[in-house]
């Protein structure tokens, strides 16, 4: 757009009565972060006027609408630090925004016109914040849940990919070893939402007698018997893959050596049920009894835990945008896995996922979750990325890194990053003295291990608790964390680990061997729980451990009270 065109814009726009909520009138003002709220409050608001653009204009007087010039230069000020106010706007707001800045000559000025286009998938947010606009005033678009819901619909939130009907598919297109399992996933939530212990008898009767089309009706895999793309993706047969066209259905696995070569790779189709138990089998997952700096774990440990694995892999099947046409990336390197999934993170941020324990009220794929969670793939509760991060910190490892819209090509997609080595021991013996320590302090120390910039708000934090030194940007973990780490070893055979891990052994057991006597549990747990516990304190802490799994509905006693025989539900 030339000065002509945007000199007629603007007084197009002097000429309104008042500004509206898609025209603002500014003077010098010039906060970077004023500037991002408003970017993300006017970019919304466009889609709910139906506007094709919204401008935030410099050098306007906003009560007579005279012009009176501007020094604001956008093009020279800065956004946080030394970092462009451009570069840090782009970075600051996702999805991705479009917006351009015109500088335009008048004869009475200098004046800046922000122009802002709408979003096309997604509401804009900033720092992890949505805002909108209500009249001349800029809010946050959760306090305003009718726009909001009005917002997602206008946007095709209302509008599932997963949920549609596949006409011509019909139950012969649908994978029979898939639907064996999909039918034992089933049963296993529908007796885990059971609290009464004695309905469970029944509740397998009648599952198990279904036929298929109640089965799926019942999973909310299918619409009144026919075929959705959910039901498609999680049990279609391979060469069923021709009703999703074009979406691109596989997960491409590849491994790479220490200098990234491709050393080998496979793609696996449908049915996605099946899929990601086929690709862990495939991840290298060796145990583990040495730190970098030779000093011995406590217990050795696996590269990986299988649960994080699959939890990364299953929130890629349900969060991909399958209408872009790309596929699920799962990337091997000796020292991490990174899955990708193409598709906008939808929550505010990954650090509001750890702050909420509630799941965001929008997803791409609702129809597809609705299943996955029916079938025990993915948390119902919506808490899976925060037991992620609660998960690597209980193994001593580093947290998951996320990477969002980092996709150069424009297609917006998530990738994260599983570690599956330690980075800095320090920070591993940190993790194993202080338990006290919150999540949200660990994922501060995360950032100095791995050398990421620190808020002074965080340092400042860390730093108050002698967790850190050093100086800005330069921190690292404390020295005094050395001076324990000869005792690091019989502080943790003496204090043991948390009682999730020794249930998690319990039912890892289970599903590889499928039952256990209670001789068998007692040699795969005794040798791991605390030194300090004599032989009947050890009886106890199992039997305990095996109740709570029994009570939860997890497990249950196959055998007798006297010759017990462990089972999963």
């Amino acid at each position: 757009m030339d000065n002509a065109a945007l000199l007629s814009l603007l007084e197009q726009f002097r000429r309104l009565p008042r500004e509206e909520a898609t025209v603002e009138f500014k003077s010098n003002w010039d906060f970077a972060g004023d500037i991002g709220e408003y970017l993300s409050a006017m970019a919304n608001t466009a889609v709910l006027e139906r506007h094709e653009r919204a401008w935030l204009i410099w050098g306007i007087d906003n009560s007579t609408h005279a012009v009176k010039g501007t020094t604001f230069n956008p093009f020279t000020s800065k956004g946080e630090g030394n970092q462009s106010l451009i570069m840090w706007l782009t970075q600051k707001i996702k999805p991705r925004p479009d917006f351009q800045f015109h500088e335009v000559t008048h004869p009475d000025g200098k004046v800046i016109m922000l122009e802002i286009h709408p979003p096309r998938s997604e509401p804009l947010a900033f720092n992890g914040i949505r805002y909108i606009r209500i009249d001349s005033h800029t809010t946050r678009l959760s306090e305003h849940p009718s726009k909001e819901a009005r917002l997602w619909d206008l946007l095709g939130g209302a509008s599932d990919w997963s949920g549609e009907i596949v006409a011509d598919a019909t139950f012969a297109d649908l994978d029979p070893e898939a639907i064996d399992f999909a039918r034992g996933k089933f049963l296993e939530y529908r007796l885990k939402s059971e609290l009464d212990t004695g309905r469970h008898e029944k509740i397998r009767a009648e599952t198990l007698a279904w036929d298929v089309a109640t089965l799926l009706n019942k999973a909310h895999i299918t619409k009144q018997g026919r075929l959705t793309r959910s039901a498609l993706l999680l049990l279609g047969r391979d060469e069923a893959v021709h009703f999703l066209t074009p979406a691109d259905t596989k997960i491409s696995w590849n491994l790479r050596d220490g200098q990234n070569r491709m050393v080998g790779g496979q793609h696996f189709g449908l049915p996605l049920l099946l899929a990601p138990e086929a690709l862990f089998k495939r991840i290298r997952n060796v145990a583990m009894e040495y730190m970098p700096d030779g000093t011995l774990f406590p217990v050795p440990v696996s590269q990986y835990d299988s649960w994080v694995i699959r939890e990364a892999l299953h929130n890629c099947i349900a969060h991909q945008d399958y209408r872009m046409g790309g596929k699920i990336n799962v990337v091997e390197h000796p020292d991490r896995v990174i899955f990708t999934n193409l598709g906008v993170f939808i929550p505010p941020s990954v650090q509001w996922m750890l702050e909420h324990r509630s799941p965001p009220e929008h997803y791409r794929n609702q129809w597809l979750i609705n299943g996955m969670i029916r079938l025990r793939m993915i948390d119902q509760q919506g808490s899976g990325i925060r037991r992620m991060f609660e998960t690597q910190r209980e193994r001593f490892f580093p947290l998951p890194d996320y990477d969002i819209d980092v996709d150069t090509s424009a297609k917006p997609r998530v990738e994260v990053a599983i570690h599956g080595r330690i980075l800095d021991v320090k920070y591993t013996q940190l993790l194993m003295k202080r338990r006290d320590l919150n999540l949200s302090q660990v994922v501060l120390l995360d950032l100095v291990q791995k050398h990421q910039k620190l808020t002074p708000a965080a340092s400042k934090l860390l730093k108050a608790e002698k967790l850190i030194e050093g100086r800005a940007p330069n921190y690292y973990i404390s020295a005094k964390v050395a001076e324990w780490a000869g005792e690091k070893a019989r502080y943790i055979r003496n204090r043991g680990l948390d009682d999730d891990y020794y249930r998690r052994l319990i039912t890892e057991y289970l599903q590889k061997y499928v039952r256990a006597s209670r001789k068998e549990m007692d040699e795969l747990l005794f040798a791991k729980l605390p030194e300090i516990l004599t032989h009947e304190q050890k009886t106890h802490k199992v039997r305990n451990l095996l109740q709570s799994l029994r009570r939860g509905g997890v497990i249950r006693n196959a055998g007798s009270n006297k010759l017990p025989e462990w089972v999963l539900v």
